[in-house]
């Protein structure tokens, strides 16, 4: 497949890292060289230094056969004209865009993106992707990872394997005999900074991180099992009152359940812009990090601390400070991947990652046809994708231990007409199944190959 990615930031690296290493022909397009020589020096892509929207720039990128263009810049605008630019003179036949600025999400102009108006095919919000992110960090409090599968049937939850863990030095082929009936299968373990695919001989031990696929009903006795506890949530403290800030106290405004929430936010247009936007959420103007904001804020009364202001440091730093003074949990924002190491001495209890949101975002529209979902798990590790099984697959009809998966690739669970199971050795792999899939980055091209004609990966 021959894809256009325009802006060669960490979004577009990393989609630009993913798509090249599963040996599509990829070319980086940027207004900046420096960054158009990083991704041409570290990548096995081509670059074009220049405005994506321009005609001549694009034409240069090979256009005109491409099968994909992703616009991706720190532009709106100049996504969406790029966008109009490859349909009307190239016809490029399908277009990804990154939009941030809410008016153009709002759904009442969603008819903007028709094919005779502005021809969009996908619209990616990076906050509104991330905001979602961080409302199920704030569903799982105990988990540091999370995203759901299956519509909803089935959770990814990466849980962080505490002293106290009851299952510790406990082979995983044993945990599947004393808990026979929990649908849920460890996928992938963190174990001194490596993520690898564990075998059953495996154990796990404190301080591994462990990425787990469980049925939704199974979510609270998975949690147990591992040494977890779920409190209620009833109160949260937001800092940061932008756009993640905001569509997050809208959704916890919203639901069912009353959950008390506070903004804190430095910028006085900002705050009031939120005040003025929310309706039961109390906003305070000041800085996050002020013990005495956080005291009248009632933080050590707060279920979890979400910190979601655009600096790294200043999340983490407020993060501390909030666990400090009394917040249960508390939840940061970091888009720089080399700071998540420091969380867990930090006190951290969780964090959500904007570059990786929206990687696994585009990579799930990137990846048509019975490829149905991706999400990318740390800094591009490894993905968990779900798929459907054609009759022409040639898994379809075997037990899953007579598949030459790769050996970084673990099926987590499998979708049965109406039941979702806990797949086993012995389980049968038929048409019409959708499969959840754990693969080590490594391990993707090969998983390609063997479902390039099967489960219509590309």
């Amino acid at each position: 497949m021959k894809v256009i990615i325009c802006g060669a930031g960490q979004v577009g690296w990393q989609i630009a890292r993913h798509l090249a290493s599963e040996r599509n022909d990829v070319t980086v397009v940027d207004s900046n060289p420096d960054l158009v020589r990083r991704a041409t020096d570290s990548l096995d892509v081509q670059g074009i230094s220049g405005f994506a929207s321009y005609p001549d720039i694009l034409e240069r990128a090979g256009a005109r056969d491409a099968d994909m263009i992703i616009a991706a810049t720190h532009s709106d605008e100049v996504n969406m004209v790029t966008c109009q630019v490859a349909h009307s003179i190239f016809s490029v036949p399908r277009k990804i865009a990154r939009l941030r600025a809410r008016s153009y999400l709002d759904a009442i102009y969603s008819d903007l993106y028709r094919r005779d108006h502005l021809p969009i095919d996908v619209v990616i919000s990076p906050e509104r992707e991330v905001a979602e992110a961080a409302l199920q960090r704030l569903a799982a409090p105990a988990a540091f990872d999370t995203e759901t599968f299956l519509d909803g049937d089935v959770q990814l939850l990466g849980l962080m394997l505490d002293p106290d863990c009851p299952i510790v030095n406990t082979p995983l082929r044993q945990l599947s005999d004393l808990f026979s009936t929990l649908r849920a299968v460890v996928v992938g373990v963190r174990r001194d900074g490596t993520l690898f695919a564990p075998e059953s001989k495996d154990q796990l031990f404190v301080g591994d991180s462990c990425y787990i696929v469980v049925h939704s009903d199974d979510v609270l006795r998975c949690m147990e099992i591992f040494g977890k506890t779920q409190h209620k949530l009833e109160r949260v403290t937001i800092v940061g009152g932008g756009n993640i800030g905001l569509a997050v106290a809208h959704a916890l405004e919203s639901r069912k359940d009353r959950v008390r929430v506070k903004i804190i936010e430095k910028d006085r247009k900002v705050a009031e812009k939120a005040a003025e936007a929310l309706e039961r959420t109390i906003v305070l103007n000041g800085d996050g990090m002020d013990s005495a904001l956080l005291a009248e804020a009632n933080i050590d009364r707060a279920d979890a601390a979400l910190l979601v202001t655009d600096d790294d440091k200043t999340n983490m730093l407020a993060a501390v400070r909030a666990k400090e003074s009394g917040a249960k949990m508390a939840i940061t924002l970091i888009n720089d991947p080399t700071l998540v190491s420091m969380m867990g001495s930090l006190g951290i209890d969780a964090s959500v990652n904007p570059r990786a949101t929206t990687v696994s975002s585009i990579l799930r529209h990137v990846r048509h046809g019975k490829v149905r979902s991706v999400y990318s798990i740390g800094d591009a590790e490894a993905e968990v994708m779900e798929a459907e099984v054609l009759s022409t697959s040639p898994i379809a009809g075997k037990p899953i231990r007579d598949v030459d998966f790769p050996e970084g690739v673990l099926v987590g669970a499998i979708r049965k007409g109406e039941d979702v199971i806990r797949p086993k050795g012995a389980t049968v792999v038929e048409e019409g199944d959708i499969i959840v899939l754990f693969s080590m980055a490594k391990d993707v091209p090969e998983l390609e190959q063997l479902l390039q004609v099967s489960i219509d990966f590309f």
